[in-house]
């Protein structure tokens, strides 16, 4: 079949016709059975799993397991859907993109060679003129390399879930990690499980929440009350810092030109700290001042207290502040953040199959709340639903939450406080008189006799004398710095609320027999379960001491135990998202230090025969040199100088560089023979 008969893929959609978009059978496979071989390896792949497990496990636990029933075919189904979607499809779909690429690059040389008023000499005329960057399959080259990296990484992403769909079945338990993973695991704040109270067998209930900060966001996201003032301010801002970023890659560019050493994390740091002079200044009062060069001072008198809406009363057309709030409002600059990342969570819910019956967009208050269904109580509602609440937070909103956290927080330990007070009392005026109770009765009894006959003659201080530091409930609390008082983690105040309420549950039964339920038991249990049930509450909530300002993302699950489909499902929406409005966190260190190395390696023979070692190891032998004594050597190799080129741009520190070779030389000379390490 030549490759012109071939029929040509986007024009034809079949499940079944070999090459057709969607097809499961493609005519670079020269119709093989295909099913047998997906049977086989899948029969093959179930077999080693359920072989290892009877190794494995003792033969009671495989008969209640049930081998070769429920868990073969349940790992057979994964196995075969998984495998189905991960590789058929998309190895069809790159053999009928290659076939396709090759059909028309052979389409091309034909009409070029062999057309019937061209003579053969021309077209060689013309592929000799025109040379190797005009006439050759680079392009082809490229495309088939891209689609075997895209079907690659496909590959490796279904084998991965895959994987991790196999070992939740045999573990039969889900962790954090199914949510949110790789580069943005960082973000989650608080993730919990717990047993669902009305169905605490089958159903489980999941709190995730994560924190995207504002300088991790793509578009950035301001307030609808922000002043157009600050608005402005704000995209002066990062026009310098843009600048600055420019000015120094020249700069470093122009090191690199001249063969000199380039410059290190704080060098870098401190040039563009040099260089923010030559773009503002601190003069609020001078008109000619270098703050105003983009926007002059006159307009900014203009702005004032301006924000999102002006009194129609004191409206004018023709103003200047009227028309430069215009002109903020038609680049949306107040509100292109927030309506992007409400846009991007509802559009993935919709792509996902993740319906909602309910959502609230308090645009105003940068604020949106989404449910699954529209009902609250959780008496009518199914076992798998999900709610989504997200909230945009600055500095000023983080402090008032903060100090209603601490309100309720003492307001817990008010009513705690209290009930252990009337339970103590109750508790000291049911004991007999004559009658050891507990401890303290015993030690109340003899009290007399051990003063004379102990503490007499050793002559210490009586027990009662001495001051307690330790309650018997929490341990002692160490003394608060201030960063314990900038960061209230509550962690101690929440362990001794809690062992308070389980000392006091415990003392309840203590005093009362199982079957008698006088009045006053009866309203210190409502009180204690009350008070369980709200501190529980409030515990589940995230404390806003741990919560940085940005957007906050808090996920509320409930999900059939051995189903899972919510929590698979919103798995993948969570991820969806953080990719779509989110930079993600990187580290500067370890990105200067990988380009540091791969630019020493394009210097003379001897540094680039030097720089052949990983740059991981090479990093690593920094950090785990002997004694301070290697690490005060390789620190001593690159000094921290500021260094710059005999002419350097505008505004940019000066200093004396050092030469490549001689630091090499040096480097070389201590670390006996080893590739030079550039440490922070």
């Amino acid at each position: 079949m030549a490759a012109i008969d071939l029929p040509k893929s986007p024009n034809v959609f079949h499940p079944e016709k070999p090459s057709a978009v969607g097809s499961r059978n493609s005519l670079a496979q020269e119709y093989r059975d295909q099913q047998n071989e997906v049977n086989q390896l899948l029969e093959e792949e179930t077999n080693k799993v359920i072989n290892h497990l009877s190794a494995k496990l003792p033969k009671d636990a495989l008969e209640r397991l049930d081998v070769m029933g429920g868990v073969k075919e349940k790992l057979y189904n994964y196995f075969n859907q998984n495998y189905q979607n991960m590789f058929n499809r998309y190895m069809v779909t790159s053999e009928d993109e290659m076939v396709k690429k090759v059909r028309n690059f052979i389409d091309k040389e034909e009409t070029k060679v062999l057309s019937r008023y061209t003579p053969r000499e021309i077209g060689d005329l013309l592929d000799t003129v025109g040379g190797a960057d005009k006439f050759n399959t680079g392009e082809i080259e490229k495309s088939m390399v891209n689609m075997y990296g895209h079907l690659q990484g496909h590959i490796q992403r279904g084998v991965n879930e895959l994987e991790s769909h196999t070992n939740s079945i045999l573990r039969q338990k889900t962790d954090t990690g199914a949510f949110v993973r790789g580069e943005n695991a960082y973000s989650i704040v608080k993730c919990a499980f717990k047993d669902n109270l009305r169905k605490p067998k089958t159903v489980t209930d999941v709190k995730l929440s994560v924190n995207i900060l504002d300088s991790e966001l793509i578009s950035p996201i301001f307030h609808y009350q922000s002043t157009v003032e600050y608005l402005v301010k704000d995209m002066i801002s990062k026009h310098i810092i843009d600048s600055i970023d420019r000015t120094i890659e020249k700069f470093k560019d122009d090191r690199i030109d001249q063969g000199l050493e380039e410059l290190s994390d704080s060098e870098i740091i401190f040039n563009k700290m040099g260089e923010v002079e030559n773009y503002t200044d601190d003069k609020p009062e001078d008109a000619k001042s270098k703050r105003y060069a983009l926007v002059a001072k006159s307009i900014f008198e203009q702005l004032g207290d301006l924000r999102a809406e002006i009194d129609p009363s004191a409206f004018d057309q023709q103003s200047v502040r009227e028309n430069i709030k215009k002109i903020v409002d038609i680049e949306n600059i107040r509100n292109r953040g927030f309506n992007t990342a409400i846009n991007s969570i509802t559009s993935i819910l919709d792509t996902s199959r993740m319906g909602y019956q309910y959502i609230e967009n308090l645009k105003n208050a940068r604020e949106v709340l989404i449910r699954e269904y529209e009902d609250t109580d959780p008496a009518n509602l199914p076992d798998e639903r999900y709610e989504i609440k997200l909230r945009y937070f600055d500095a000023a909103q983080l402090i008032e939450d903060r100090k209603a956290y601490d309100v309720q927080m003492k307001s817990f330990e008010t009513e705690v406080q209290h009930l252990w007070d009337v339970l103590q009392v109750l508790y000291q005026g049911k004991k007999p008189l004559f009658k050891v109770h507990d401890y303290n009765d015993l030690a109340a009894k003899n009290r007399a006799k051990i003063r004379k006959t102990i503490r007499a003659l050793d002559g210490q201080p009586e027990y009662e004398a001495i001051e307690k530091a330790w309650d018997g409930i929490s341990f002692v609390r160490p003394a608060e710095t201030e960063v314990e008082r900038s960061n209230r983690t509550y962690i101690y105040e929440k362990d001794k609320l809690r062992s308070k309420l389980v000392l006091m549950r415990e003392r309840i039964k203590t005093m009362y027999n199982s079957y008698l339920y006088p009045i006053e038991r009866r309203v210190m249990e409502n009180q204690l379960a009350f008070l369980e049930s709200k501190y529980l509450e409030f515990d589940y909530e995230i404390n806003p001491y741990h919560i940085q300002p940005g957007i906050l993302l808090d996920v509320n699950i409930t999900s059939v135990k051995r189903k899972k489909s919510t929590l698979d499902a919103m798995a993948n929406v969570l991820n969806e998202f953080l990719q779509g409005v989110s930079k993600g966190f990187t580290d500067a260190a370890f990105a200067s230090f990988s380009r540091r190395s791969n630019v020493q390696a394009f210097g003379d023979d001897n540094e680039a025969s030097a720089s052949k070692t990983d740059t991981a190891s090479a990093y690593l032998d920094l950090i785990n040199s002997d004694g301070p004594e290697g690490v005060a050597d390789a620190v001593e190799a690159k000094p921290k100088a500021i260094a710059a080129p005999k002419k350097p741009a505008a505004g940019v520190v000066d200093a004396k560089p050092r030469r490549a070779d001689a630091q090499k030389q040096k480097v070389t000379s201590r670390s006996g023979g080893r590739s030079p390490v550039r440490g922070r």
